[in-house]
């Protein structure tokens, strides 16, 4: 039993290509203090936008993980659902990406473990980045989530009164490990821990609208 449960606490982090690749980068950060094997996939444009986006080279980046995997690699241990895992996440999930899962025509491992992912009925996390969207990727993100998949795109959580943006990352990111009943210590959950004063200083710092003064004609 100590085996199988060994096996399966593994979790399968993609990056691709699309902008955003921080948030790939972070969340690779956050697993390494929890208990879970990280198997990562970057695609080749990952690179190219971790060169543009940030100081880190590639190999900084697959340092983070326990096993790295070749884009090119669809021989690879994850291509097969015998592989168990805990689920995979893909951020950030590129539009490209995004039509190729839900396509079923898959032209590398990031894209191939993906869609074994959904074949065996595991939770398959996309942080889609791309703003605004058209039809297609709309129609793309609702044959997914039919499928099973989640589309979390990273938006900001403002309620958690961030200072800075590690800190509107961190709790992205936070909240994509939630979906993996994975914690991280790092979001701040709405009115979680709210004790009476807490709420008693918050409801002070709310006060009503003042009404408009009404126009008169003349």
């Amino acid at each position: 039993m100590v085996q199988a449960m060994s096996q399966a606490d593994r979790l399968v982090v993609g990056l691709s290509g699309a902008s955003g690749v921080i948030y790939g980068v972070r969340l690779l950060e956050a697993l390494r203090s929890l208990p879970v094997e990280v198997h990562l996939i970057m695609s080749r444009a990952a690179e190219l936008t971790l060169a543009h986006e940030t100081d880190l080279k590639p190999a900084q980046v697959r340092a983070l993980a326990d096993h790295v995997h070749p884009v090119g690699d669809v021989g690879a241990s994850l291509a097969s659902g015998s592989f168990r895992t805990r689920g995979m996440i893909i951020a950030p999930c590129s539009m490209r990406s995004l039509a190729e899962i839900a396509s079923g025509v898959t032209s590398s491992l990031l894209t191939r473990a993906a869609d074994v992912i959904l074949k065996e009925r595991r939770p398959l996390v996309l942080a889609v980045r791309e703003t605004p969207v058209h039809a297609i990727h709309l129609r793309n993100m609702l044959t997914l989530a039919e499928m099973g998949a989640i589309i979390a795109p990273p938006v900001p959580a403002m309620y958690a009164k961030p200072q800075s943006i590690d800190d509107l990352i961190d709790h992205t990111v936070g909240r994509l490990l939630d979906l993996f009943d994975l914690e991280t210590g790092k979001v701040r959950r709405w009115r979680d821990s709210e004790s009476g004063a807490d709420a008693a200083a918050e409801s002070a710092e709310v006060r009503p609208l003042k009404p408009r003064p009404t126009r008169t004609s003349g």
